[in-house]
């Protein structure tokens, strides 16, 4: 029920960063949601049968939302960055750091489960919730950086880029 929340989630998602043209909001929107909603599974998920699956699958639209986001819209977008200017090698490489990371997380996430589990399921649900709070953290530049986009105001880093493309006067050289 996990994986047909997700299945949705992803849908969804990408629906909502399309009309909005804001993936990283979208994203750690996605992520701020589903800390509550993992709480509610731990808390009520095991009172009815369905109690848990409709929370399960809340859970996992949640989750996913924002891992499909992650996964396949910045590839496509970095697919299609001015940078990269056709250089399909590069974009291999930033597609293999993204799924390799994914991997990491696979790869790490049972391990720890395994590990946390012997002390309580509570323990595990702390560490779901922390990681997707620290993932909608890691998500912060980006969403100023829309922010930014969408109020027009340039923000400290395109300043500097701005002055530092600028060409020096007479009495600066």
């Amino acid at each position: 029920m996990f994986d047909v929340g997700g299945i949705v989630g992803g849908i969804l998602a990408g629906h909502i960063s399309d009309r909005l043209n804001a993936r990283a909001i979208t994203a750690a929107s996605f992520l701020f949601a589903a800390i509550p909603s993992m709480f509610l599974y731990r808390s009520y998920g095991s009172v009815s049968m369905n109690a848990n699956i409709a929370l399960m699958m809340v859970t996992g639209l949640l989750v996913n939302g924002p891992y499909a986001l992650i996964t396949t819209a910045v590839s496509a977008d970095l697919g299609t960055h001015s940078s990269l200017k056709g250089n399909s090698r590069a974009l291999a490489t930033v597609t293999a750091i993204i799924d390799g990371t994914g991997s990491v997380g696979a790869t790490l996430g049972p391990l720890l489960t395994g590990f946390i589990s012997t002390k309580g399921w509570n323990g595990v649900f702390t560490m779901l919730i922390v990681g997707a709070f620290i993932a909608g953290l890691l998500l912060t530049p980006l969403i100023i950086a829309e922010i930014t986009e969408r109020t027009g105001k340039p923000s400290e880093q395109q300043n500097l880029e701005a002055s530092a493309s600028q060409p020096l006067l007479e009495e600066e050289r």
